[in-house]
């Protein structure tokens, strides 16, 4: 029977212990938010390994059995097999958790459950299952989180990054919230279904209740001593001061003098036309950072762009964002770029619009984005393009105020979404119904 139960008495245990199947106990207390963190865990596995039993055992309700198996402390887990004890784990331990079942409960064979032995990934991809690895391993600590450490949006994910600034741990994240697939991805390959969550040298360490516990008991600084420790950790630490140590950071080959290739060569000459300040680093005269910034980026290529110690991309990246006008939009949130005078702001927006209007044969201007859009309107534009086979760009105008008022008085337009055609307005939602019923709009827009 599939499922987690309830130990009511020794008696019951013993007896179930000594039942002929693997047997898996969960010491926990209702106080303990890591043991109910890693309760949800122990679920999920007892779902994935129907022909073994799981209980849960209250420590301080049940002192009796508490005693007899040596419980010191919450979460604590005892595997059982053939009526023996064969293995302990102490401590809020995802992944060694999992491991100890797998070992001790999915050896055991099955003819009616052949599905026992599905490892937690089962379901991935292997270019997911790979990416996946890759992130994890990309840093001594991960995080997996929604939103940046800069703004986190949610507020266990801002916790577990005041935790690790406090212990002063140098980690890198992924907003999960900008990636569906890593999301629903991490919850298979870490067998851990909410977020966020805290990878030490590839192997989960948990949530944020659990991240909690760790700060709360000190134990986290044993991760960060032993991360120290690494020669890999040395490195990073350096690759982290060299990412930072400019607002806009370049590694290139070669120098803005002297580019050794045509994508550096590329991407300085874009900084230099847009009036950006920056350094750079020779990634030729140092093969640990030419080939450490590859992993600590998870980019295989060089150049790398850096805005306020966050990849930005190569030289394909940059110039499509200066095309589109992000680029400078970018620097001036981050405040690396000043703001101009009004007439020069005026005359600087308009290039800006003329640009973004031109920036694609098709270009819609709207709220969200094509895979999310964020109103009606939006979404029956994007439905009624697809429908027609018509390749379009888009620009977020949510995310960039400075342009959604700009537009209203450069199209002398007043709402969104709007469609441009070879830079020419062409209309709203309304009138892009109208052209898709009348049959007129691949044409209209193939002009």
């Amino acid at each position: 029977m599939a499922g987690v139960r309830d130990i009511k008495s020794k008696a019951e245990l013993d007896e179930a212990v000594n039942g002929g199947k693997p047997v898996v106990l969960h010491f926990w207390a209702s106080w303990c938010e890591a043991s109910k963190q890693m309760d949800q865990i122990f679920s999920h596995l007892a779902a994935d390994h129907p022909h073994a039993l799981f209980y849960r055992v209250e420590a301080e309700e049940q002192p009796e059995i508490s005693e007899a198996y040596s419980v010191a402390a919450v979460p604590f887990f005892v595997f059982c097999k053939e009526g023996k004890t064969v293995d302990t784990l102490e401590g809020a331990n995802p992944s060694a958790l999992t491991e100890k079942v797998s070992k001790v409960v999915g050896s055991t064979p099955t003819i009616s459950t052949p599905n026992v032995e599905t490892p937690p990934t089962e379901g991935l991809n292997a270019n997911l299952k790979s990416r996946l690895d890759q992130l994890v391993n990309s840093s001594p600590f991960f995080l997996f989180m929604k939103g940046t450490p800069d703004e986190p949006k949610c507020k266990f994910s801002r916790k577990v990054v005041e935790i690790l600034k406090t212990e002063e741990i140098n980690f890198k994240s992924f907003d999960i919230l900008a990636d569906n697939e890593v999301r629903e991805g991490m919850k298979l390959f870490a067998n851990w279904p909410t977020f966020p969550q805290l990878f030490h040298k590839g192997e989960l360490l948990g949530g944020c209740d659990i991240v909690i516990s760790l700060h709360e008991s000190d134990e986290l600084k044993s991760y960060k001593n032993d991360s120290d420790s690494d020669p890999n950790s040395v490195l990073e630490k350096r690759l982290l001061e060299l990412i930072n140590s400019s607002p806009v950071m370049v590694f290139m080959k070669g120098s803005p003098s002297e580019p050794k290739c045509g994508f550096s060569n590329k991407l300085i000459q874009i900084l230099k036309e847009e009036n950006i300040p920056f350094n750079s680093f020779d990634i030729l005269s140092d093969e640990s950072v030419r080939e450490g910034l590859k992993t600590f980026s998870n980019w295989p290529s060089f150049p790398q762009l850096y805005i306020n110690g966050e990849l930005i991309g190569g030289s394909d990246i940059v110039l499509e964002m200066q095309k589109t006008g992000e680029l400078q939009s970018l620097l001036t949130q981050k405040g690396i770029v000043t703001t101009t005078t009004t007439g020069e702001e005026e005359d600087n927006l308009e290039k800006k619009l003329t640009r973004l209007t031109n920036s694609s044969p098709v270009m819609v201007f709207m709220k969200g984005s094509p895979a999310q859009p964020r109103c009606g309107f939006s979404r029956k534009v994007v439905e009624a393009l697809e429908g027609e086979g018509i390749e379009f760009g888009t620009f977020d105008i949510l995310g960039d105020e400075e342009v959604r008022q700009g537009l209203k008085e450069f199209s002398n337009w007043p709402t969104f979404p709007q469609v441009y055609c070879k830079g020419e307005l062409v209309g709203g939602c309304d009138i892009v119904m109208e052209l898709k019923e009348s049959g007129e709009l691949k044409d209209t827009l193939s002009e």
